[in-house]
Formats: C-alpha cells, structure tokens, sequence
C-alpha cells in the first residue's frame, strides 16, 4: 500500500515537468513570431535545429504526428476563379512549394500550333499565334494525355480550334473575338497535301479514330468569349486551325493555370500599451487600411484598439513616431494566408488539390529513390 501522501507528490512533480519543458514567453515569441520594427523585420530565420532548446527539456524536431495535430486548412473565401484560405501549421518551405507547383507544374490545355491558311490582317502570323496560346481553354486537362515529338495527335491528346472570320469590303471595322473559335470534334479539316488519286481519303494534321464527343461529357471551347484577337479592316481576313495540348508553366507561361498565387503570414497588432484621447484617433487616422478603431470609455475617454489586424498590410506607420514604442507589429510564422487565382482551366480549390497530389508523387519519387 503507498505511503500517504505519494500521489499528490506525483501530481507536483508532474506540473514541475510540464513548467520546466515551456520555453520563456520571450523565447517562444521568437520561435513563433516574426517581429516587425520600423527599421527592420527581427527574428526572421527561426529555430531549424531539433535540439535547440533540449536544456530546457523542449522538443523542437518535427515529425508527422505533430504535424497531423497541427495543420490546418481554413476557407475564408471562395468564388469560381479565386480562392482564399488559411494554412496553419506548416513552415515556410511547404507553402512555398504550393505555390512554385501552382504557377509551373499543375498542367493545363493552351494551343501549341497555328495552321494559317490565310492572314491579311495587320497583326502578323507569330503575333496572331502568340495571342491565341494566351488565351484560356475551358477544357480540363486531366481528361487528356501529354503528347510528345513522336506521337500523332489524336483525339486523347489534342483540342482543334477553327477561326474563320472576315470583313466585307465597303463594311466597318469589326473585332475578332475569342467566341469566334469553334471547336472541331472531329479533328483537324486542313489537309496536309492533295490527294494522290481521286479516291484516296484526305490526309489533315491530326489522326482521331472517334468524335471527342463521345469521350467528352460536355462541349469544349474557350473559358473568357470577350478577349479581342484582332482588328480587321474591309476586305481583310483570317482563317486558320489551332491545335491545343497539355503542358505546364515551366515550360511556357500559357499552361500556367493559376493569374497569381501567393500567401503572406499572418499579421498580429499587439498594443503594448494603451493610447489614448488624440493619440488615438492619430493613430486611427494613420493607418491607411483601418486595423485601428477607437473604443469609448465613458466620461468622454477613448482609447485606440486593434480590430481588423487580418487588413494590415506591414505598412509600418503606425511603429513611426510617438507611439511606435507602445505597438508591436508580428507575423505568426506558421500560419499563411494563401491566395489563388485561376485562369478558368479549373477552379481554385480543385487547383489546390492537384497541387497536394503533384508535391506527394514528389515525396514518394524520393523516398523510393532514398530505398
């Protein structure tokens, strides 16, 4: 039987245990803020080694269970093209690795090659082909397959666009819109050299053994109808075949599937200490994206006080002049605001999710290759 007194002797030491393994409130501001001064952001590189605080008895390694506890995903706002949502919990690198696959490795549809058949616009040929590669595709590019030098385009890795347009002589001026693209399901219509005998089958550029139709569940064509090509004058016109295939951004900017995609951390306001009457309606009156508002006190009293610290932009004005000792400015360092903006190809969340799978092929890649 234990001696009285043994168990509370055990709880003691317990909470010892559990005081002595959390770091000084100083410390953790440093390992888990960026502080940002007026002269110059401090505490940037953060403590990478594992053992940096093993005298203290605290664990600073990282490992996959910490990391199942921690991270989180939080969506603040989602619309068709853009998305933005919060990712807590992980370092600096991994975010950043989201958004290099994002803008380079995420692969999308964008036309590759430009068949003229007649241009007498003003805009010349490499011009007018340069033009169409930017336009975005509304084709998903997860139905198709890459196509290399020595394929033949058929109708699993190739999307044929027709544009046929003129201005009669004697007529206005008209403008040569992306809507004017027509999609061809069944394949290219330009034949590569006439017949040798009058019964032979036509040869065009492309190969489809079937209608895209009956692999596809709905109809291809372009994501924006309003983007303007060209300007054509009376008796001017353009007629040619555009081929699309699936690429990524490292390759050529038009397979890039996001506008932008980039996250800041996020921003914490700390007011060290309380600002008062017309120094705090200077302050509300500083900041130019209204983090700062003022509370009333009663007795005619009013003090300033943090209310949209998400909207501060680091603009540092509010830590320049007399105040600037009273307000602290940090960046929590493991928790972004991650920003995506589509081009149209897919939506932003699906982006992200491809995003997820394209990192983890990479990771399996090295482990298999470390094995």
């Amino acid at each position: 039987m234990p001696k009285k007194g043994t168990k509370s002797k055990k709880v003691v030491d317990d909470v010892g245990n559990e005081q002595e393994n959390k770091l000084p409130d100083y410390l953790e501001l440093q390992r888990t803020r960026v502080v940002c001064n007026a002269d110059a952001p401090i505490h940037t590189l953060g403590f990478q080694y594992s053992g940096a605080f093993a005298a203290m008895g605290v664990d600073n390694s990282v490992s996959a269970e910490k990391f199942c506890n921690n991270f989180k995903i939080e969506i603040n706002h989602l619309t068709e093209d853009d998305i933005e949502f919060d990712m807590i919990g992980v370092d600096a690198s991994i975010a950043n690795a989201f958004r290099r696959i994002l803008i380079a490795e995420v692969p999308t549809m964008a036309i590759e090659k430009v068949f003229m058949a007649d241009n007498t616009s003003v805009i010349a040929d490499e011009v007018l082909s340069h033009r169409l590669g930017l336009i975005p595709l509304d084709a998903d590019p997860r139905l198709f397959d890459y196509i290399s030098a020595n394929d033949v385009p058929s109708e699993r890795n190739t999307i044929v666009y027709k544009l046929h347009v003129s201005c009669p002589k004697g007529s206005q001026r008209i403008t040569v819109k992306s809507c004017e693209l027509e999609w061809l399901p069944e394949g290219s219509q330009l034949s590569m050299a006439s017949p040798a005998q009058s019964g032979d089958k036509q040869k065009t550029f492309t190969s489809f053994s079937k209608s895209q139709k009956e692999i596809l569940e709905k109809p291809l064509g372009v994501k924006l109808k309003d983007i303007t090509i060209a300007r054509l004058g009376p008796g001017q016109a353009i007629e040619l075949e555009a081929h699309a295939v699936k690429g990524v951004g490292k390759d050529h900017a038009k397979w890039s599937p996001v506008a932008t995609a980039w996250y800041r951390m996020l921003p914490e306001v700390v007011i060290l200490e309380e600002i008062k009457g017309d120094n705090a309606e200077e302050l509300v009156k500083k900041c130019p994206v209204n983090v700062f508002d003022i509370e009333d006190l009663g007795n005619g009293g009013k003090r300033a006080v943090v209310a949209k610290p998400r909207a501060c932009t680091l603009c540092r004005e509010c830590v320049i002049g007399d105040n600037g000792q009273k307000i602290e400015l940090r960046r929590v360092r493991d928790h972004f605001i991650f920003t995506i903006e589509s081009t149209g190809a897919l939506p932003p969340e699906v982006l992200f999710t491809e995003a997820v799978k394209i990192l983890e092929e990479k990771c399996e890649k090295v482990i298999s290759e470390l094995s």
